[in-house]
Formats: structure tokens, sequence, C-alpha cells
């Protein structure tokens, strides 16, 4: 999932590399940003979890149920999404929808016309909450989970935040994160390589 996370961000980065939107990525957009506006109280809860104070939440949850490896790689995957969503934002820059598409946007809730958009930090914070969680979940719970994680996406393009390749190569960075830490701190079943060191 790390090999794949960092090779879906970096194919992502070159597509933007100069700050525009391609007409498929922008059909694509249209076909999510121009959905009905009844939907948005339904997809509004979703885009929440991506907020940062997410990240220390799940974290108490995981320390009360006695799971502190997680907690930590949590804290870390916090962490982590805002140090390296402002590196590649460094390295690549796009603005948002209503700037590098254009005025035909749908943008709701208090959505900004300006600023950068490529990756969706949302959308790298749940996908690398994700993959820590996961492991600690049976069944349907992890379909569950995974679900959410499409439609914080899905919502984020919505209400015109960002362009699907911001939101796509946000979850790859997540995933990529989340790997790692799995890597180092061990999931349920398998012995951790700090364990081992």
């Amino acid at each position: 999932m790390v090999a794949i996370g960092v090779a879906v961000l970096g194919l992502g980065m070159l597509a933007v590399r100069d700050g525009s939107v391609s007409g498929t990525e922008e059909s694509v957009f249209h076909a999510i940003n121009d959905l009905p506006q009844a939907l948005y109280p339904l997809l509004w809860p979703f885009q929440q979890l991506g907020n940062v104070v997410v990240g220390p939440i799940v974290a108490a949850v995981a320390a009360a149920l006695r799971h502190f490896r997680l907690a930590v790689a949590v804290l870390v995957a916090t962490a982590g999404k805002l140090v390296l969503e402002r590196v590649v934002k460094a390295m690549v820059t796009r603005e948002r929808p209503a700037t590098s598409i254009g005025s035909d946007v749908h943008r709701r809730g208090d959505v900004s016309i300006r600023g950068e958009s490529f990756v969706s930090g949302h959308a790298v914070l749940v996908a690398a909450l994700a993959m820590l969680v996961s492991p600690y979940l049976h069944g349907r719970w992890k379909a569950v989970l995974w679900s959410c994680v499409g439609l914080v996406m899905v919502a984020r393009v919505y209400v015109g935040a960002h362009n699907p390749l911001d939101v796509l190569c946000g979850a790859a960075l997540g995933l990529a994160i989340g790997g790692v830490l799995n890597l180092l701190s061990g999931v349920p079943g398998r012995r951790s390589v700090l364990a081992e060191a």
C-alpha cells in the first residue's frame, strides 16, 4: 500500500504540475459537483471526518480501548499529515476549483474561491486513519470504514473544495503514511518492526 500510495501521488503530481485541470478531470468534477443541493445535509457530516481534530479523538478512543500503539500511530499520522501535505503543496501548486476550473463551480458551505487545493488534507487524514484502524476491525466494519473514506473524498469535490485528483492523491498520501506507520508499529496478529529491533 505504501508503494501504491507513493506511485499514485507521484503520477498525480506530474499531472497537475502546471496547475491546470484536464478535460477528463473537469468532467469528473462536474459529475459530482453538479449533484443536487439536497445532498448537502447528507454529505456534510462525512467531510468533517477529515478535520484534523478527528486524529486526537481517534487516538483517545484507541487509548481508552487499551490499543496504545494504535493511539500513538494515529497521533503521529495526524502530525505527519500536517507536515507532508505542506511538502506536497510546496512542490506542486494548484488552486481551488472556483479558480482552476472557473465560475461554473457550485461552492457549498464556507469553501474558498482561492487557495491551494492539491492535495486534499481531509483525504490525507481520513485515508491515513483508515489504514491504521482497519487492521483492528472485522468483517463489515472494514467496509463501513473505507466507505466513509470514499464519502469524504466525494464530499470534498461535491462542496467545490477540491478537484478529483486533489482528493485521490490526498488519499494516496494518506495510504502511504498509514502504511509506513503500520510497518513500524505493527498491527494485530503481527509483530512490530520496533518490537523486533
